[in-house]
């Protein structure tokens, strides 16, 4: 299994990995981004943002990275820099099918994914990552997943997943939404042959919606490798936005906020893999600094009472703009 190789690492970093959704295209819906990425965003500056970043993330310990097929170029970029990093064969690549980017690489465009969890769009998908990934990908996801989608109940799709599955590439899925929970209980209970399909979750987890916490212990109970995204809450529990109780922890510990909102996802102990969603090597090398963050009883009491509810979360996140 690919996981394998995080849980036998002992640097304190292995554990948090790269995500590439905010350089493998010009527009997302993360704040600060004229501040934060190359002036024009143009293909070429953000190839090399991203070798930027995946240079500066090996360099201190991260060994997994995570990526899309509705992440632009994501999926290229990747390619190009494991194709030029041969002693980069110990990390493990996650990508995910599920959304199709149809953005052209503009920042206002009218739609910038559409999403089609069907057996065809499995197939025309599965094809293109593996044009530009080929043997390096380790883990397949379904691209945010809700209780009633397609791809939880279509046992065609079931059985091509378990194909690629016994091809030793892991199958997984990642949620979205504030039913969270349900579509992971839900997953939970696909199986091919009896066989349980999935081997991962990644669930949107943080300081503010920690509404998927248990249904994540379950999973991992399960067996599942558990991968936390927007542990950040794209963007509103770092820098400056971020509420004052996280700000002053940060303070007190020498620290950015990001390095807490991290910290307290890494101290879960069902929590594998935390994604860091850096678009700069500044913004990395603060999320790095999680695992040096204690947080005691203390101070997990004070940003306990950031929790929203998780309809009023995610309606909010909704609101964000494309930028």
């Amino acid at each position: 299994m690919p996981f394998a190789r995080l849980d036998r690492a002992t640097t304190p970093t292995a554990h948090i990995g790269l995500g590439l959704a905010a350089v493998g295209r010009p527009g997302y819906i993360t704040p600060h981004r004229d501040r934060d990425l190359p002036a024009g965003r143009g293909v070429d500056a953000l190839r090399e943002r991203t070798h930027e970043l995946l240079d500066a993330a090996y360099a201190q310990g991260v060994r997994y990275i995570d990526a899309a097929r509705s992440y632009g170029r994501a999926e290229e970029f990747l390619a190009q820099w494991l194709a030029d990093h041969p002693e980069a064969a110990d990390v493990v690549v996650g990508s995910k099918w599920g959304y199709t980017y149809t953005g052209d690489w503009k920042t206002d465009a009218e739609t910038h994914e559409v999403k089609d969890h069907g057996l065809a769009a499995y197939e025309r998908q599965r094809a293109e990552t593996a044009g530009l990934l080929g043997d390096r990908l380790d883990l397949y996801q379904i691209h945010s997943v809700t209780a009633d989608s397609p791809a939880l109940t279509d046992t065609a799709l079931h059985e091509r997943l378990a194909e690629l599955a016994g091809q030793g590439v892991t199958v997984g899925f990642s949620t979205s939404g504030p039913a969270q929970a349900d579509a992971i209980r839900a997953a939970l209970a696909v199986t091919v042959d009896g066989e349980p399909l999935f081997g991962t979750v990644q669930a949107t987890y943080n300081a503010l919606e920690t509404s998927a916490g248990q249904a994540l212990a379950d999973a991992h109970a399960a067996g599942l490798t558990v991968i936390v995204k927007e542990a950040v809450a794209n963007g509103r529990l770092a820098g400056t936005d971020a509420p004052a109780v996280v700000r002053e922890i940060a303070a007190e510990a020498g620290l950015e906020p990001d390095a807490v909102a991290l910290a307290q996802v890494l101290r879960e102990p069902w929590a594998g893999v935390v994604l860091s969603g850096a678009a700069t090597v500044t913004q990395l090398a603060g999320n790095l600094h999680a695992p040096l963050l204690d947080l005691d009883a203390e101070r997990l009491d004070r940003l306990s009472a950031l929790v929203e509810e998780p309809e009023a979360y995610w309606r909010y996140r909704a609101s964000l703009p494309w930028s």
